[in-house]
């Protein structure tokens, strides 16, 4: 697995997050955790995964019950993860 911490992108709206991947055959294959601010989340289940040109998006249920929206900067290697929306 691999820690990868997203850069702030407050123009977007995003929120900066750490997100801990599975790694397979892919690099970031998959989340398995997250953290905000300086609260962890695990991540239940991967409810979709999409590719848009440049980043990867995650629409996962965390512990919490809640559901999140993840978006990792696929374009660039090591690209840095954003928050894009939760909802209750």
């Amino acid at each position: 697995m691999s820690l990868r911490e997203g850069g702030s992108r407050e123009r977007m709206g995003g929120m900066r997050v750490r997100v801990e991947c599975y790694a397979g055959r892919t690099a970031d294959e998959r989340s398995v955790r997250f953290q905000l601010d300086s609260h962890e989340y695990m991540v239940e289940e991967v409810l979709d995964q999409w590719y848009g040109p440049e980043h990867a998006f995650f629409k996962i249920r965390a512990d919490d019950g809640k559901v999140y929206i993840l978006r990792r900067e696929a374009s660039i290697p090591d690209g840095g993860w954003e928050l894009v929306s939760f909802r209750a």
